[in-house]
């Protein structure tokens, strides 16, 4: 495979690698972790949340919050709760994350170009059934993959961009609907770090109850990325229901 990779560091990107999977088990695994949630309950239009109602009669176990999105038809807000069990049968059958060995050719360097206005990008949702909902790109991520170009669009996510990628790995040896990324941003404004050794299963790999957006067109690698998270193993046979 021939493509271009970020400068060297003086800093052991395996020992960093190792202390980001750490970190990434800890997340999952916390009381409002993906592993935790156990309902995503959307309420009828114009009601706002009630979480003492909500929390009521609710086990130790359990932290409810909200959320909030917006209606693909109407563009009208719609509020909801979700509920955290740390308790969850997900939460006690979880075994581990399978990874590709790290690999320091799979961290790319890449041009960043910034847009002037807030550009939106339709990402179709995984519980949308087809429909899509516009989301932040600010800039475009531009990159060479074993001779390749590619455009890719990473949206804003609480400003930061994720990227939201696809490859030939998805459904065999990696989670089906895609993976993500965060993208790390360098000094220089035009330049950004992709290393898909930090490539993640997306929550909707732990739990039925997200709604992840999936990989655009222009997102999909040609060329398999032997990087990063495969799928959740769960012990006595769990399946996360989809």
């Amino acid at each position: 495979m021939s493509q271009s990779t970020a400068p060297p560091s003086s800093v052991d990107r395996g020992e960093e690698w190792d202390a980001w999977r750490a970190g990434r088990r800890r997340a999952l695994t916390a009381p409002t972790g993906n592993l935790a949630l156990t309902e995503t309950r959307w309420l009828p239009a114009g009601e706002e949340p009630d979480l003492a109602a909500a929390r009521a009669g609710q086990p130790d176990s359990v932290t409810v919050t909200t959320l909030r999105r917006t209606d693909l038809v109407t563009g009208a807000p719609e509020h909801g709760l979700r509920f955290w069990d740390a308790q969850a049968p997900a939460v006690r059958a979880f075994e581990d994350v399978e990874v590709f060995p790290y690999d320091p050719s799979w961290v790319l360097e890449a041009t960043y170009t910034p847009v002037a206005d807030a550009r939106r990008i339709a990402f179709e949702h995984i519980r949308d059934n087809g429909g899509t909902r516009d989301l932040v790109v600010p800039g475009d991520i531009a990159l060479t993959v074993d001779g390749r170009a590619y455009t890719l669009s990473a949206f804003d996510d609480g400003g930061t961009l994720l990227l939201v990628f696809g490859d030939p790995t998805n459904g065999d040896t990696t989670y089906g609907a895609g993976r993500f990324l965060f993208v790390r941003r360098t000094d220089d404004a035009h330049r950004v770090v992709l290393d898909f050794n930090r490539a993640f299963v997306p929550p909707c790999g732990f739990s039925d109850q997200y709604n992840c957006p999936m990989p655009p067109r222009q997102n999909r690698f040609h060329l398999p990325v032997t990087a990063g998270e495969k799928r959740p193993v769960f012990r006595d046979g769990f399946t996360p229901q989809h």
